[in-house]
């Protein structure tokens, strides 16, 4: 009987192709991935302010973006070129709002508004470009606040208009 070992032939390997094109691929959806949910994260972190609190409250600082509630003062809507200028109040201060187009809707002089934006500059000075106003309250807060409405109305139009 012969124990010896046998001499085979090596087997020729054959070279497993990477997939370069499915890597690639897994790549964009990764970093387009990391970017879409990067975006959603800024854009969902607005800091709710009153006009005055803008400068004084923390995360209320110039530059970021903010929801800031007021009351539209009387007089001072101007729709121009597409355009809508008009200035927000509350506790006795003011703040001048651009907003790209026509909010529309409810949207009236002594009412309550939330501007989403960001402030260009301080309160005394700058100028608040909105992207979104949003007019009405829901009935719930209304209920639950009745003090803060009247109080945010009385402060833009304190004839009770």
């Amino acid at each position: 009987m012969d124990l010896s070992p046998r001499l085979q032939p090596p087997v020729p390997t054959r070279r497993r192709k990477r997939p370069w094109p499915a890597m690639f691929v897994l790549a964009l959806v990764l970093v387009a991935g990391g970017i879409v949910v990067t975006k959603f994260l800024t854009s969902a972190i607005d800091y709710y302010c009153n006009v005055d609190e803008i400068g004084v409250k923390s995360g209320c600082e110039p530059g970021r973006s903010l929801r800031v509630q007021g009351t539209v003062e009387k007089g001072t809507i101007v729709q121009q070129g597409g355009e809508t200028a008009f200035r927000i109040a509350f506790h006795g201060k003011a703040l001048a709002v651009r907003y790209d187009g026509d909010p529309g809707g409810l949207f009236q002089e002594c009412i309550p508004v939330v501007v989403h934006g960001k402030l260009d500059g301080d309160l005394a000075t700058g100028v608040f470009h909105g992207d979104q106003v949003e007019v009405k309250h829901s009935e719930n807060y209304e209920k639950a606040n009745p003090g803060r409405i009247n109080e945010a109305a009385t402060s833009a139009c304190p004839s009770g208009e």
